[in-house]
């Protein structure tokens, strides 16, 4: 094809017409064209996003080279970057100091994979490249300690009275459970805990954070709700499984959030299928599709289907997740994803977007 004159509105256009699907909108209503040079025929073109997408620069630069060749057959020079900036919050509160956004990861029950997801998916935005900080937020079964593999460190204060938080893969990691044995129970009435994890995420010396993933404890009791209305929260993901009761239970995980204004970025189905480590045969041990309906009954994004794999067990009690542990896995790809997914709907969805969760006493 023949080059022909361009204009840099035309160019603008032609790039508006591409629907990034991530983003859900065309790179020019989106805010997304950073700069566009035009000199002896050549175009140079410099995309930035609004969320860490190291996994997705080169296919976004690829489409975007591609769609110039064939609009207007000049060869385009691309760079994709990003820039993470801070998304409104609940009601009058605040963000906190070094924090651009809090990520709330709770799930309606326990025992559906939720730290493990919340492990994974903080190590998924660093990976994409974020600076990201994960606080254990479980006061009874505090676990992102030995998920981490820094269960026996014991967090700096030095001036007597911030804590820092102690460095994991990457991340700045903060948890009750550097304070209390291992092996001891935490007895506490409710009030105890939501002063104790208050104090904790507020006497933590985080450090310019783009990110805060809060691994919450399972539920949607007194705890959870005093917690999402007291801590400044961007948005929030919900793990479930695809059994009828988890998913119940999630129900209720997002009519908390939609009492406390918190946007529900998409939900995350654990234990999705079992692969057989014989024969690769995936089998849905636990039902299929419950996700999938939870997200469209409440118009909100399925983010990912992750299997039930022994690999991501062992590599999470080992002290190393799967994301870390296998990064060019399966597994570790599902949860890059995840949370591309989930940083582009913080991105780019305004709050009044998100579509209302109606609350009943059914």
């Amino acid at each position: 094809m023949r080059a022909v004159a361009v204009t840099e509105i035309e160019l603008r256009q032609t790039l508006d017409d591409y629907v990034d699907p991530l983003i859900g909108q065309g790179l020019d209503a989106c805010g997304a064209i950073a700069d566009i040079q035009l000199a002896d025929g050549q175009v140079r073109i410099t995309l930035e996003l609004g969320f860490p997408a190291a996994g997705h620069a080169e296919s976004l630069r690829t489409a975007v080279q591609t769609l110039i060749r064939e609009a207007h057959g000049l060869e385009a020079q691309v760079e994709v970057r990003w820039q993470i900036q801070a998304q409104a919050v609940q009601g009058q509160l605040q963000p906190l100091p070094e924090i651009r956004n809090i990520i709330a990861v709770a799930s309606g029950k326990g025992g559906v994979g939720k730290s493990t997801v919340a492990a994974n998916l903080a190590l998924a935005l660093h990976a994409e490249g974020a600076k990201v900080g994960l606080l254990d937020a479980d006061i009874y079964g505090p676990s992102q300690p030995r998920m981490m593999g820094v269960s026996k460190a014991k967090p700096e204060t030095p001036d007597g009275k911030l804590m820092h938080p102690v460095m994991a893969h990457g991340l700045q990691v903060s948890s009750i459970g550097f304070l209390v044995d291992e092996e001891s129970p935490t007895i506490w009435r409710g009030p105890m805990v939501t002063q104790a994890l208050t104090q904790l995420i507020n006497g933590t010396a985080w450090k310019d954070l783009d990110y805060l993933i809060i691994d919450l404890p399972p539920g949607t009791g007194d705890v959870q709700l005093s917690l999402a209305q007291r801590i400044p929260v961007s948005g929030a993901v919900i793990v479930t499984t695809p059994q009828d009761i988890a998913l119940l239970d999630a129900r209720k995980g997002l009519r908390m959030f939609q009492r406390v204004e918190v946007p529900v970025l998409g939900v995350v189905e654990n234990m999705s299928f079992h692969v057989c480590s014989s024969c690769g045969h995936h089998d849905p041990v636990f039902g299929s599709g419950g996700g999938e309906r939870l997200a469209d009954e409440h118009e909100i994004e399925l983010l990912g289907q992750l299997p039930l794999d022994i690999r991501i067990r062992e590599q999470a009690d080992g002290g190393a997740p799967t994301v870390v542990a296998e990064p060019d896995s399966d597994n570790a790809q599902r949860y890059r994803e995840i949370a591309r997914k989930a940083a582009a709907r913080l991105a780019y969805s305004q709050a009044d977007d998100f579509p209302e969760i109606v609350i009943s006493d059914d």
